[in-house]
């Protein structure tokens, strides 16, 4: 069995006894490459990776997975807020465990969630990214009378820009750096360039001068919503969101709530507007073809947005 392993300055096709993970067993019909992918290989992992994961069950049946897991036990998993449990770090694919990434992969059934009608399951992939942006956008109070701004335009950033318009804010505003990521703004709805204040300002480039932008952007009274990871102390312009009152809140993954899961209400929206995976996903390899995959994912000026490997 095929699975893509991290190794020194890129990733191997290795092939594996069994497949990872524990749990239902899933052909996988796509995993696509995200950024901590390729942080996960330049901090010298070498875990098989993949945690944006889509496949189907041996009836047939597709899920997309849930890559956080959680320990299932703590308050914060029984409230549903498994993104904040302390031990998932612990069992984070390709990180600390093996990922899916890989012709099969083995999932525990409570992280499973079925796709909706309309999704085909080689584009579902991208649901988990969807996801991250969803939760982000929920966590800042984004409704129909939001301004929104997005920071940053690979795919968080955009799909960002189509989670604000699906959560009813109809002024979307998104700061890009590549004309490919522009245009794909424009096809889900946003426009070029924020111009003003914005009550919701998603920072989605995950660096110091984006957060320094994004706090740039904020209204008075509006939120800094940050999906961009940062792994050490950051300096902020306190003053700021002091004289504006404004808020800065970190954003980790997605989650369930009382009455649904963000990843469900991620899927729904993408099997609703196939638009968005069409601008989203510009590459596709098969897994003997993950080595030039990862280049290509990797190359800012490949035009590369989410590359999908499909086992």
């Amino acid at each position: 069995m095929k699975a893509v392993r991290a190794a020194e300055g890129g990733v191997q096709v290795v092939d594996l006894p069994e497949p990872p993970g524990t749990g239902e067993l899933l052909q996988m019909r796509s995993a696509s490459i995200c950024s901590s992918d390729l942080l996960y290989i330049s901090y010298g992992l070498r875990y098989i990776l993949g945690h944006e994961l889509a496949g189907v069950d041996a009836g047939g049946n597709a899920f997309i997975v849930e890559a956080l897991y959680g320990c299932g036990e703590c308050d914060q998993c029984q409230r549903g807020l498994y993104n904040r449990c302390p031990t998932h770090g612990e069992r984070a694919l390709g990180f600390s465990v093996d990922g899916g990434m890989a012709e099969q992969f083995r999932a525990p059934a409570t992280r499973l969630v079925p796709l909706p009608a309309g999704l085909d399951v080689r584009d579902a992939s991208i649901v988990e990214p969807a996801s991250v942006s969803w939760h982000a956008l929920r966590l800042a109070g984004t409704g129909p009378d939001t301004r929104v701004a997005v920071v940053g335009a690979g795919a968080l950033g955009l799909l960002a820009v189509a989670g604000a318009r699906r959560q009813g804010a109809e002024d979307v505003a998104v700061e890009a750096r590549y004309p490919h990521q522009i245009e794909a703004a424009e096809r889900l709805g946003a426009k070029a360039g924020p111009d003003g204040l914005y009550d919701v300002v998603v920072e989605a480039a995950g660096n110091p001068a984006a957060l320094a932008r994004a706090i740039d952007l904020v209204a008075p009274g509006g939120t800094v919503v940050v999906v961009g990871v940062y792994m050490g102390k950051i300096e902020i312009d306190w003053p700021t969101l002091f004289f504006r009152e404004g808020r800065v809140i970190p954003s980790l993954g997605y989650c369930g709530y009382s009455t649904g899961r963000e990843m469900a209400d991620a899927a729904a929206m993408l099997a609703d507007d196939p638009e968005i995976t069409r601008a989203l996903i510009t590459h596709r390899f098969p897994i003997e073809d993950a080595d030039e995959a990862f280049r290509v994912a990797g190359d800012k000026k490949s035009g590369a947005i989410r590359v999908v490997i499909e086992p």
